[in-house]
């Protein structure tokens, strides 16, 4: 699949048609690092992703998938949510070879926060539901010196989290991310664990307590930014 693909096309048309300058600078100015925007705002992009995915229905996977790996290599944030969006609408097509594909995306193309919450809260997650055999492979991604790895390891099990679901893992990567110097993977597993205590109370609640002289100020606060009152003053 090449960047002239006329599908492409027509999306980066439509896309370009409905940008706009004051979108676009609010937008690099509420990121620290450096992104690439066309100026649409995200229910825009939105809709537009949904619109253009419906002549794809009938494609195999693996076309869709080329599509969004040159979405994603445009480099543009916009472009890369239209690939998350794709993505995710394939996913009760997932197969375990899938996961080598969502792994080279992050480690080679996301470059910002969002771009990374995006594929990895829905369609990392969505997968690793479906395969939690490949959490194991979470672990290992605490290790890359790729931030966006280190963060992924974390955000990829926000929705399983929320929903009670691998509190063992969860408390591994935060282990694994537990003295991490850098403030965005603090905040992503720090949010992993938050999100954890809505069903884990206690138990997140014990494992803070007994990691807090350890754990920086910036987890910390998020992790226990939901609980009650009074925990989170034993906590601070």
């Amino acid at each position: 699949m090449n960047r002239t693909d006329p599908r492409l096309t027509q999306l980066r048309e439509e896309l370009t048609a409905n940008a706009d300058e004051q979108t676009r600078n609010s937008g690099v100015k509420f990121f620290k690092e450096a992104v690439k925007l066309h100026g649409v705002k995200t229910a825009v992009g939105t809709r537009i992703a949904k619109k253009h995915f419906q002549p794809l229905t009938s494609l195999d996977k693996s076309e869709v998938f080329a599509l969004c790996e040159e979405l994603w290599r445009s480099g543009y944030m916009e472009e890369s949510f239209v690939a998350c969006n794709w993505t995710y609408e394939l996913r009760k097509r997932y197969q375990p070879d899938d996961f080598a594909v969502f792994e080279r995306w992050v480690s080679t193309y996301v470059s910002n926060w969002a771009a990374c919450d995006t594929l990895c809260n829905h369609s990392i997650g969505a997968f690793l539901e479906m395969y939690p055999d490949y959490l194991s492979r979470l672990h290992g991604w605490t290790a890359s010196e790729n931030r966006w790895m280190r963060r992924a390891a974390a955000v990829s099990l926000i929705i399983p989290a929320r929903q009670g679901k691998f509190l063992d893992d969860v408390f591994t990567i935060a282990d694994l991310l537990l003295e991490d110097a850098d403030d965005l993977v603090q905040k992503g597993y720090g949010w992993m664990l938050k999100v954890a205590s809505q069903a884990h109370q206690d138990d997140v609640f014990g494992f803070v307590m007994e990691r807090k002289a350890r754990m920086p100020r910036t987890a910390l606060r998020y992790a226990i930014e939901k609980m009650p009152k009074d925990l989170r003053a034993q906590a601070m």
